[in-house]
This record gives C-alpha cells, sequence and structure tokens, in this order.
C-alpha cells in the first residue's frame, strides 16, 4: 500500500477474541496531514462467525539476525533471487525503484527507477523476468532478471497491492480482502478472486505477498501481523505476530510492517516495513 491516511498501531491478532464473539475495531486513528490517499478501512471482523471455520494457529517470530537495511527505503515487495540476493521493489511518486542488494549491504548492485508518473508497489519473479506492480495507474511491468531492462508490460484493473508466484499462477493483492489469480506469463486474470477469511470473517487491506509451498504469507497493512494463507479456500491458517520486534524508526504513520521473503531451502524469512533500517532474518514458530 502506499501512504497513510491515518496514524495507527493495531494488533490484528488482539483484534480476534474468539470465532463467535463480537470483535473489536482493529484501529484506533487520527487524521495524519501527510496523507496522500485514504486506502480501504480494515474491516471489523463480524459478529456470528461460522461456527464451522477452523480456528487459525497464532504464531510468534524468532529472530535470528539483524542486518542494516538501505536508509529511508519504501519497501512494497521483497523476494530473494537465485543467488540470495535480495530484490526490492519500493514506492513513492518519483522514488521508486526496483534494487538488487546483498542483505546487509548498503550498496545495490543493480537498481532502476520507474518512471516518475508510477509508484512502485509488489514484485515477483517468474521464468520470463520480474513483475513490478504500480498502486493506481494499473500497469505491471516486465522486467530482465538479470539487467532490469523492461521486457513488456500488462493492464489491471484497479490497484495493486501486493504480488507473489505460485508457480502454476501469480497471486496479487489490492487492498481488499480478495486474491486475484494471473497467467505468469501475461498477468491476464484467470477464473473467480478468493476471498480472504479469518475464523469466518473477511479481512482486508492484504498488502505485501509471499508464496510459499501452496501457502500465501500476507502483510496486512498498519498491523503488526502476518497472515498466512490458504489461497485455493481463502482460509487464515495462521495469524503472526511481529510485534516482539517493536521497530520504527521514524514517527512517520507509514514505517509500518511490509516485505516478507522466503529464503530458499530453510524455513526462515527475510522481513522488515517501510523506511525500516532493519532487516529481521527470522523464523515462524
Amino acid at each position: 500500500m502506499a501512504l497513510s491516511s491515518r496514524i495507527c498501531a493495531p494488533r490484528l491478532a488482539a483484534a480476534v477474541l474468539s470465532a463467535t464473539a463480537l470483535l473489536a475495531p482493529l484501529s484506533s486513528c487520527s487524521s495524519s496531514p501527510e496523507s496522500e490517499e485514504t486506502a480501504p478501512s480494515t474491516q471489523t471482523l463480524s459478529q456470528g462467525a461460522s461456527a464451522s471455520a477452523s480456528k487459525a494457529e497464532r504464531l510468534g517470530v524468532t529472530v535470528l539476525d539483524t542486518v542494516p537495511l538501505l536508509p529511508h527505503t519504501f519497501t512494497q515487495g521483497l523476494e530473494v533471487d537465485p543467488d540470495g540476493n535480495l530484490l526490492i521493489g519500493t514506492g513513492l511518486y518519483g522514488k521508486s525503484a526496483l534494487l538488487r542488494v546483498r542483505p546487509g549491504s548498503l550498496n545495490p548492485l543493480e537498481e532502476i527507477a520507474l518512471n516518475n508518473s508510477y509508484f512502485g508497489e509488489g514484485i515477483t519473479q517468474t521464468d520470463a523476468g520480474i513483475w513490478q506492480l504500480t498502486w493506481k495507474s494499473g500497469t505491471a511491468i516486465l522486467r530482465d532478471s538479470t539487467t532490469f531492462a523492461e521486457l513488456n508490460h500488462a493492464e489491471y484493473d484497479g490497484e495493486g497491492w501486493g504480488l507473489c508466484n505460485a508457480g502454476s499462477e501469480l497471486i496479487m493483492s489490492d487492498g481488499s480482502s480478495e486474491l486475484r489469480h494471473l497467467a505468469p506469463e501475461t498477468f491476464e486474470e484467470r477464473g473467480s478472486r478468493t476471498t480472504v477469511t479469518l475464523e469466518g470473517s473477511p479481512v482486508d487491506n492484504l498488502n505485501e505477498l509471499e508464496c510459499v509451498d501452496r501457502q500465501v504469507y500476507a502483510n496486512v497493512w498498519m498491523s503488526e501481523d502476518i497472515l498466512r494463507i490458504d489461497p485455493e479456500s481463502g482460509e487464515v491458517t495462521a495469524v503472526i505476530d511481529t510485534a516482539n520486534l517493536n521497530h520504527r524508526p521514524y514517527d512517520d504513520p507509514n514505517a509500518v510492517l511490509n516485505g516478507i521473503a522466503h529464503i530458499p531451502g530453510t524455513d526462515e524469512f527475510w522481513i522488515t516495513g517501510k523506511l525500516w533500517d532493519d532487516l529481521y532474518r527470522v523464523r515462524f514458530e
């Protein structure tokens, strides 16, 4: 997601009292003078959620290592490339870019800026190259995996937030409670969208995504929680609480958790946030 119109510190997990109880709103916010847009509001989970809905696991974050990240990086997408380097898609008009950087290094190996009219969003790697979303332009850019040169582009309706590669398809978020299913080569949308539910109730503001072992991990904008989602049913199978990171480097409502990158061959992840100056290697358990 782009810029916050609210100053919040919600805790999604804390808002969930039970699958059938009346649940509290996920945030309490005041207007921010720096806001550029008003994003979709996070839905209050409704009373009377389905009694048959499975109860999600509650997991935490074990920090295995902490390394510095390029300062003032407005992280919108995060991936690990085949050589173990980080791919970082960044946002903000006039500052959006795609970067390749070694974990812990402050000097990019490659970098390319987006056109000033684009606000960069999520990224993902495919056999054809790296797809990069834009927020409100309805354009996805396909880039060469090595040089970052633009190879193609595709159009889509609505906003682009998060993106990940599930193998046979790409999965995209748009700030709502829905996940879109796309063709990796053409970016064409396939079939119906999947509504994400936590213990029977829809959860919106789904943001940066990571596909791992037939599951989707999703940041929830303005939340300290990461959701693990079954992309076929949309059911949230785990809520991962990252509050122990306690990381807000600036008094800025936009400096929120955003960025999940699985480290291939392990059960570990790199996670960070918008404007964060640290990158955390973690395990969810």
